[in-house]
């Protein structure tokens, strides 16, 4: 599904001209390009005129220069003259490819405009001036000029991406930094000069050179202003050679993605013996990911992925002959394991968790207070309502709702749809999200961001809304405010900041979790194409996307991705990025270098002692000897609000060990276990029905919606009335 809303040139708020426009003839024969002055103020032409300078003669020592300078600027004229001439040459830029009608005119002249640009040195030709998410290859090179302007070169191996650069170029090279940085890809929107074919891809490149642009001002800026740089947050370098990893949180990581073959052994063996399924969560630490993901080639019954079908997994599991299923995630997942397998008759088949101790999750804890409850209460009053409530939360906590409210279970991939349809399905509805505070807001904001889209961009994502729709569903749409990821809390602004200044040219992934600041500059990359916000699942689809089609381009290139969720992911994108990369090695020599970007600080790790596992190398860090062990302890270590979350401590609960003490104890038949086993739900709800029983049911309705599209006649009688008189 596309989110991304229709843009439209935005009125500056300063005065809008320039001292360069590109020429409004009306046919399609290229012309020399000349100046037009209507733009400008009288009062400034004679300080324009003594004051011209062509925009590709660099200042000494810099790049070469070209006689065929195609576009001109003012140095001398004051931050007043000039602050409004990089907008107006964009209005000009418009209106002249506005003005041509045919889109055979304006190939010709975006290739007229290619043939003008200056041709890049080699030297500038590098991997690092690459310019990431263009369908071409695509160079940029900026130097700051003695004056402090910025002055930019570029070049493509398509002739028209080079003409979209060419535009560009004329509109931005010359310009003073704040100039650079105040232009919006929204404000290129009207650039899509009409191409036939590609359509998305053309206007992604406007878009993606313009982001570039700006990253580059920025660091020139700051490298004038002698402002020390941020460090680069650690990453996994991945290459059909092998693993790189870049930082010591990054060698955390990387270290188990080659895992011991002994353990491998012991638990496939373990596993085979018993018939023991197992399912996991993305989120595991990487040593356990690691091992499940090599054993999974000896071990068909080895599931990992997110919350959603871990379930389903385990049902598949005990229908080809598994005995008992291990469940490495937090408790709700196991209660649903539970719970699934016995809607599904093999209530005979055991389910374990990995912790003799609570599992707890912070979402799911949220959703057990009577804060959530008192929230329901409301809702409960304000007929029709149905409550959309996440995954995330206990079984228990579904059951009490569903006798509150009529409920229905979401995942991160599917809320927009399903709230989307039920507002289409159910006349006046009010709709109650819970309980995470962060997606609640950025559903909203989504919603928001659509009334700006056309109708036919909104019936895209759902045939029965267009922009009146969306617009009066949104009062009547409630999220539940005090309920958060730790995880995902702290990709707040400290993060956003560091991504902005060092990656904004990067694929930004955010899971819906993240709060508002990321999830805003995920989105502004998905419309771009360089983005996705959605679930674990999501991130890693588009990630095998990415590089799918990077490969299928046949060129070298460099990916680079920033991973906005918990950095257990790594394992799984590491697993199918190498798969895709080496499936392609025998046939073809392109060299593809995909990096994976951990937004954590330095010192989101934990230290330990050294004594504790001597076999393990430690590394030295200012006074202390730190051990590179996966980060993200118990007690909430690995957490910090300098870098965002290393890793979900809950999680990290599940480990090798508790795995196979309690794969070698099965069958536990001296009650070993007890303490480790998902045990049914004896207890009622208020209305003196089973809990295991109601808690069911919004996760059936949501199995209905996914399998159907569209909310089921039961929970729709339910929320037309009848619901609170019994079911």
């Amino acid at each position: 599904m596309d989110f991304s809303s229709s843009m439209a040139i935005k009125p500056s708020s300063s005065s809008c001209s320039s001292l360069f426009a590109i020429s409004r003839a009306q046919n399609s024969s290229p012309k020399p390009l000349h100046f037009n002055f209507h733009g400008i103020p009288r009062n400034h032409q004679s300080s324009f005129f003594k004051s011209l300078k062509c925009i590709q003669s660099p200042p000494p020592g810099s790049l070469p220069s070209n006689p065929t300078s195609f576009s001109c600027s003012a140095v001398t004229l004051s931050p007043t003259q000039t602050s409004y001439l990089p907008p107006w040459k964009l209005s000009t830029l418009v209106a002249e490819f506005q003005s041509l009608l045919e889109p055979l005119d304006r190939v010709k002249r975006l290739l007229h405009y290619a043939s003008l640009l200056p041709p890049l040195p080699a030297s500038s030709r590098t991997d690092s001036n690459r310019v990431m998410g263009c369908t071409a290859r695509v160079w940029l090179d900026a130097q700051m000029d003695s004056e402090g302007n910025i002055r930019f070169w570029a070049d493509s191996d398509s002739e028209i991406t080079k003409g979209f650069c060419a535009c560009l170029v004329s509109v931005l090279d010359g310009a003073g930094p704040e100039e650079v940085l105040q232009l919006k890809t929204e404000d290129l929107a009207a650039l899509n000069v009409g191409l036939p074919g590609g359509e998305r891809s053309r206007v992604n490149t406007w878009h993606n050179v313009l982001v570039s642009m700006q990253k580059r001002t920025r660091a020139l800026v700051a490298q004038k202003e002698g402002k020390t740089p941020f460090e680069p947050f650690p990453s996994l370098v991945i290459t059909t050679e092998g693993i790189q990893p870049k930082g010591t949180y990054a060698e955390a990581q990387a270290r188990y993605l080659s895992p011991d073959k002994l353990k491998v052994k012991e638990l496939v063996h373990v596993l085979k013996e018993k018939q023991i399924g197992v399912v996991a969560h993305f989120y595991m630490d990487p040593e356990v990911q690691g091992i499940l993901t090599e054993a999974q080639k000896e071990w068909p019954h080895i599931h990992i992925s997110d919350s959603l079908v871990m379930a389903d997994s385990a049902v598949k599991m005990v229908k080809s002959g598994c005995k008992f299923i291990t469940v490495l995630g937090v408790d709700f997942m196991s209660e649903n394991v539970r719970a699934i397998l016995d809607k599904a008759g093999f209530g005979e088949v055991g389910v374990y968790r990995m912790s003799n101790e609570r599992i707890g999750c912070s979402l799911a804890d949220a959703a057990a207070t009577p804060d959530y409850m008192d929230y329901l209460e409301s809702a409960s009053n304000s007929l029709p309502s149905l409550h959309v409530v996440y995954i995330n939360t206990s079984l228990e906590t579904k059951a009490y709702s569903h006798e509150l409210v009529p409920t229905i279970t979401c995942t991160s991939s599917n809320v927009v749809p399903t709230i989307l349809q039920a507002f289409a399905q159910v006349p006046d509805l009010n709709i109650w999200y819970g309980p995470d505070s962060y997606m609640g807001a950025n559903i909203k904001e989504l919603f928001q961001q659509m009334t700006l889209m056309s109708d036919e961009e909104i019936a895209e994502i759902h045939p029965k809304h267009n922009r009146d729709s969306i617009k009066s569903l949104l009062p009547r749409l409630h999220y539940y405010e005090n309920g958060t990821c730790i995880v995902h809390h702290l990709f707040g602004h400290e993060v956003v900041e560091r991504i902005n200044e060092m990656y904004c040219d990067a694929f930004l992934t955010a899971h819906f979790e993240v709060p508002g600041e990321m999830f805003s500059l995920a989105m502004e990359a998905k419309r771009r194409g360089m983005g996705v916000v959605g679930s674990t699942q999501n991130i890693l689809d588009f990630i095998k996307q990415r590089v799918q089609e990077a490969l299928d381009r046949n060129v070298d290139d460099h990916l680079q991705f920033v991973l906005g969720t918990e950095s257990g992911m790594v394992t799984s994108i590491v697993a199918a990025v190498r798969s895709l990369l080496d499936s392609s090695n025998s046939t073809s020599s392109t060299k593809i270098n995909v990096e994976i970007v951990f937004p954590v600080s330095s010192d989101s790790m934990t230290k330990t002692s050294t004594r504790a596992s001597p076999a393990l190398k430690s590394v030295k860090a200012g006074d202390d000897i730190i051990l590179p062990v996966v980060p993200g302890v118990a007690s909430g270590e690995g957490c910090s609000i300098h870098g965002g979350c290393a890793s979900c401590p809950y999680m990290k609960m599940n480990s090798l060990g508790s795995l196979l003490n309690v794969c070698h104890h099965l069958p536990d038949e001296r009650n070993n276990l007890k303490a480790y086993e998902t045990e049914r739900f004896k207890s009622q709800t208020p209305q003196g029905k089973s809990i295991a029983d109601v808690g069911c049911q919004p996760i059936l309705h949501m199995r209905h919606f996914q399998a159907k599209k569209e909310l089921s006649e039961e929970l729709v009688y339910q929320v037309l009335g009848s619901h609170g008189n019994g079911k």
